[in-house]
């Protein structure tokens, strides 16, 4: 089927679906779906982050939602026939404001749609059109520069004037949704930790460089330049994203930390304790973001004998350098990506490393995920006209309850490629696998956040024995001179290096808020796969990320550049709709009882 004719059965499909919504007729659009059918919301039908899983579900989202969202003026903007059936974008009005998304036919039922809100009629971005003339033309005795103006506004904001909103957290995530906050006028403050906005990529281990391409990890508004490298150093990321804060003109407090946090029911502020460059000061917002990365404080392992170890011991979020390791023996714990870096990097400043493996990992090469995996994040992708923005919509209109089948398809593939490279790592004793069900390193990602490594050759240095693996095998205490396993063997180390992960970001609310606020919102991250890590029940969507959560007038964010870049225009417009006291019932949110 051509393109013409795909796009004329789109439009068929959608003219049914769309008259069946304005009457009314929930069981005429349920009509239209398959028996096995998914409904990807973000915001514009459920004010949440939801995905509706059977015609059952989503009948019941749209007897609870359809009145208010009141969707009106659907039209198909490009349609493709695909192997499985037809792809069609659309757009869309609902009574606050404007969407667009993307519903997949298969044999003229509708398999998929995502739905997206993009922009709240009457407070859209100022862009294009509408973008700020920047200056007042004619002579004024009482003319204020942008550079005055700047001072003034920043220096009144967290001072006379109460920001809406307060991101913790000034990292990647913290920064994409200042700007969107930012772009809405919504008055916002990031505070960060470290002094300098890029100081969280500054901080970690010096030779780390972003294992995803450019391509996959622009930010929202001012994109890498086309000479950017494909893959990013992390201090060379560090000064992008301060200059980043510049550009885009954010309310950035460096050296800052939150020291408590509680929330009054009645007035619905926050009152927000924090020491600035050593000053005490309390912030009052309506809304707090909490945006300290995907993860929560670093785990570490209680080794039996710790106290009689006599060299040093650290957690890999704590390592920066390995050249002060030159010549020592150095136990790294753990083999994901941490892990790998941690190792490599001491290899190269002359350290004898032994990686101690506790369970299997997903290895896979990044040349071959260039290869296969990042089709739509590519020059040729650009080339073909898929920018980011259209890359990640393609994403998102997969609900993750179908991305296992294409993510074992792909691993298989992989496996085959890479055969012999798999075959030599296993044979050093190095633990592989591919996931529970063969799914490979993306739904690893989704489900954990960990147990995978991108191999940019810290794969080699094992298959070569440089870096030595002690696997399999239960550590069952330390000892004044290194560790002692299960098996009567014994590891000397002069260094230990614990790469054994995070808590939930949830520990980070229930120290700053309190542990009944934490313990309500429950674990943050995973998919409720019932997997190893990730127990059920099932969510569809990522616990507690961009959305309401157990708790009122609180939101997370966080992720890798790609998500963070993504879901920061969700987390931005349900903030600003609340600002602007818009009504945003939310549909399937946990309860805050």
């Amino acid at each position: 089927m051509d393109d013409t004719a795909s796009a004329a059965e789109a439009r068929r499909w959608l003219a049914d679906f769309s008259t069946a919504l304005a009457a009314g007729d929930i069981a005429a659009v349920l009509d239209g779906f398959a028996a096995d059918c998914y409904w990807r919301d973000f915001v514009s039908f459920t004010w949440n982050i939801k995905t509706l899983e059977g015609k059952a579900a989503i009948g019941d989202m749209l007897e609870a939602q359809l009145g208010a969202t009141a969707p009106s003026g659907w039209q198909v903007t490009r349609a493709k026939s695909t192997p499985e059936g037809i792809e069609a974008w659309f757009s869309f009005t609902t009574a606050v404001g404007s969407g667009t998304g993307i519903f997949r036919l298969e044999g003229g039922l509708c398999r998929t749609i995502l739905t997206t809100l993009q922009s709240l009629a009457g407070h859209e971005e100022p862009t294009g059109f509408e973008r700020p003339l920047g200056v007042r033309h004619g002579a004024r005795r009482d003319r204020e520069t942008w550079t005055e103006q700047r001072a003034r506004e920043t220096a009144a904001l967290g001072v006379t004037e109460q920001p809406y909103c307060v991101i913790i957290g000034g990292g990647q995530g913290g920064i994409m949704l200042g700007a969107r906050l930012k772009m809405l006028g919504v008055p916002t403050i990031i505070v960060e930790k470290n002094p300098r906005a890029g100081d969280s990529w500054r901080n970690r281990y010096r030779s780390l460089v972003l294992h995803d391409p450019v391509w996959y990890d622009h930010l929202p508004y001012l994109p890498f330049p086309e000479n950017w490298p494909v893959f990013t150093p992390k201090d060379k990321m560090g000064d992008w994203l301060e200059s980043y804060v510049s550009l885009m003109e954010l309310d950035y407090w460096g050296a800052t930390e939150a020291q408590s946090a509680s929330f009054d029911a009645e007035t619905g502020h926050w009152t927000l304790e924090l020491i600035r460059d050593g000053e005490a000061i309390t912030l009052n917002p309506t809304q707090l973001v909490f945006a300290t990365g995907a993860y929560g404080p670093p785990r570490t392992l209680d080794l039996p004998g710790a106290d009689s170890f006599t060299g040093e011991m650290l957690h890999s979020s704590a390592y920066f350098d390995g050249r002060k390791y030159a010549g020592k023996k150095v136990a790294v714990i753990g083999a994901a990506s941490s892990a790998h870096d941690v190792s490599v990097d001491l290899w190269e400043a002359g350290a004898e490393v032994t990686m101690v493996q506790r369970s299997p990992i997903t290895v896979v090469k990044s040349d071959t995920l260039m290869a296969l995996a990042f089709d739509t994040y590519s020059e040729q992708a650009v080339a073909d006209g898929i920018d980011v923005d259209t890359a990640d919509m393609l994403a998102m209109a997969t609900p993750f309850a179908l991305q296992p089948v294409a993510a074992k398809a792909l691993y298989d593939k992989i496996r085959e490629r890479d055969a012999d490279f798999y075959d030599k790592l296993a044979a050093t004793g190095f633990l592989l696998d591919f996931g529970p069900d063969d799914t490979g390193l993306l739904m690893k990602a989704y489900r954990t956040g960990s147990g995978y490594y991108v191999d940019v050759g810290g794969s080699q240095l094992i298959i070569d024995g440089e870096i030595k693996v002690k696997s399999g095998v239960e550590i069952d205490r330390l000892t004044p001179s290194g560790i002692a396993f299960a098996d009567g063997r014994t590891l000397e180390a002069d260094v230990i290096i614990q790469s054994t992960g995070f808590h939930s970001l949830h520990e980070v609310i229930a120290n700053l808020v309190s542990r009944e606020v934490g313990d309500r919102i429950g674990t943050c991250w995973g998919l409720g796969s019932g997997t190893r890590n990730d127990p059920g029940p099932w969510h569809g969507e990522l616990r507690n990320m961009y959305k309401p959560v157990a708790h009122p007038n609180l939101f997370i964010h966080g992720g890798n550049l790609a998500l963070s870049r993504f879901f920061s225009k969700f987390v931005a417009l349900q903030i600003k709709a609340r600002m602007e006291n818009i009504p945003t019932p939310v549909y399937g949110a946990p309860s805050t009882d």
